[in-house]
């Protein structure tokens, strides 16, 4: 389970500190710092980071980790990563139209929220959909915009328009 933790760790440096396109570009950084995985492995690991890929201004992809920061690096090593004490920040806006919730977030953040509301079986919403910067949630029948707009309170920090 070390070896785990310490891979995540450096994962989690070169993502915020290289512009990685891809995996393999990834393993060959893991190779020159030491560390050799399996592809298998690699993605799993990326997977537990919520890793994303984002458009870059010069038309390729590069991954990112919504929501780093130095609490939630510590719950990642504590295997505590799914917690919804992690908070999703940055300037946030939601609207209604029906039964759709169109949420805005930062660039590479719509993933990760989009993972936390379905993870929470929320009995008001169906389910998600998640782009770059946008989540479109699906809002049950007789689900009003207000008991919805309190369900995703618990997951926005207030302030920023919501």
């Amino acid at each position: 389970m070390k070896r785990k933790r310490s891979r995540i760790q450096l994962i989690m440096e070169l993502i915020n500190t290289h512009s990685i396109s891809s995996q393999a570009d990834l393993c060959a950084l893991l190779v020159r710092n030491g560390v050799e995985v399996t592809q298998a492995t690699l993605s799993r690991d990326l997977k537990t980071l919520r890793a994303t890929k984002v458009p870059t201004d010069k038309g390729g992809y590069i991954y990112i980790i919504p929501d780093t920061n130095e609490i939630h690096n510590k719950m990642l090593e504590r295997g505590q990563a799914g917690s919804m004490a992690a908070q999703h920040t940055g300037p946030m806006s939601i609207e209604f139209s029906g039964n759709v919730a169109v949420i805005k977030t930062r660039n590479g953040y719509a993933t990760g929220l989009a993972y936390d509301i379905d993870m929470s079986h929320s009995p008001e919403i169906m389910g998600t959909i998640a782009g770059a910067d946008t989540v479109f949630a699906i809002l049950r029948e007789g689900v009003t915009h207000e008991e919805a707009r309190e369900f995703f309170e618990s997951f926005i920090s207030r302030g920023d328009g919501l």
